[in-house]
């Protein structure tokens, strides 16, 4: 098992971030995928066409999003943690991510630096 920590700079602000990362229809606009996503703790979540699944955990608004992420049969729980800070570029997104399998590591990584914070900082440039 591996963790993954990483910051992210998004052009927009941290409430335009948290609405952008919790909200379906916004989820849909920046990832072009049909997404299902509430703030609701305990409620469960589909990204990218099902291809990332989980459960909500916490929520605080235009702050935290906790989440645990899905991998089949694992035993230890995945949790992914992502805390929004002001910054004067807009937001810095703090990712944690701990408990990834081995096998599914790399494939993780590419997947938070492209498709997903990476989508999500094109949609915003391109405003």
């Amino acid at each position: 098992m591996k963790d993954y920590k990483k910051y992210y700079i998004i052009p927009a602000t941290p409430e335009e971030v948290f609405v952008a990362l919790t909200n379906p229809m916004t989820i849909q606009l920046w990832t072009g995928d049909p997404a299902e996503m509430s703030t609701e703790p305990g409620s469960e979540f589909s990204l990218f066409d099902g291809n990332i699944v989980g459960k909500n955990i916490e929520f605080e608004e235009s702050k935290l999003i906790v989440q645990e992420w899905y991998f089949g049969e694992q035993a230890e729980k995945s949790f992914v943690t992502i805390k929004l800070h002001p910054h004067k570029q807009g937001t810095s997104a703090e990712l944690r991510h701990l408990n990834i399998p081995d096998e599914d590591f790399d494939d993780i990584v590419e997947g938070w630096n492209d498709a997903y914070f990476g989508s999500l900082i094109e949609f915003y440039e391109e405003d």
